[in-house]
């Protein structure tokens, strides 16, 4: 199974991952049980119940099912708002600027849960209406779906929901925890001027956790 580093100064709180969950919902889906000789790893969009459940739904040919046959043990990965840190940035103060060491910045999140595939119809109804109303827009005639209804009935057959059960949550925020408040401080200004595709993410987690 996967496991990630986490020091003590890159671990995130309860409240930090909710918050992160609450905003994202798309990741991968990485299976125990192996097909040909790999876990399957799945892209996927999730709904997330804020506490111990998450539910969504995969194609009925998707080799996660067999992966699933033989270990009902999963990993639900998350990661966001990185950034890379230049080594002349990372370099400790008092230091040659090129003999720094690079880094990246980031937030990784794993769930670990325990899968359920559910197949009854009503069942599988109930997990698309609670994902299509989190996904859809307001009057969508797509938030509703419905076994009366002879679309939605015909394609049914052709997916499989999913309920995952989190026993256990592995959270990190790497923003340079173990850099002195001035060192960390720099790094926001150089990420500031750059001003890259996540380096304003990166460097808001980055200064409110150096607060």
């Amino acid at each position: 199974m996967l496991r990630m580093l986490i020091h003590p100064w890159d671990e995130a709180t309860r409240a930090e991952w909710q918050d992160v969950l609450a905003r994202v919902d798309f990741g991968q889906l990485v299976t125990a049980g192996h097909v040909d000789g790999y876990p399957v790893v799945v892209p996927t969009h999730f709904l997330y119940d804020g506490d111990a459940t998450v539910l969504l739904h995969l194609a009925r040919p998707n080799p996660v099912w067999k992966a699933l046959d033989v270990d009902p043990h999963v990993v639900l990965a998350l990661t966001g708002d990185y950034t890379y840190v230049e080594a002349a940035w990372n370099a400790d103060p008092g230091t040659d600027p090129e003999l720094g060491v690079p880094t990246s910045y980031y937030t990784g999140i794993q769930l670990l849960c325990t899968a359920e595939v559910v197949d009854d119809p009503d069942e599988k109804t109930a997990i698309l209406a609670a994902q299509l109303a989190h996904f859809e827009p307001a009057g969508s005639t797509r938030r509703t779906p419905s076994t009366a209804t002879e679309s939605d009935r015909r394609q049914l057959p052709g997916i499989r929901g999913l309920r995952l059960t989190v026993t256990a949550v592995r959270a990190k925020m790497k923003y340079g925890g173990n850099k002195t408040p001035e060192h960390r401080a720099g790094i926001a200004a150089h990420l500031d001027e750059r001003d890259g595709p996540m380096d304003g993410a990166a460097r808001a987690l980055l200064l409110r956790r150096s607060t």
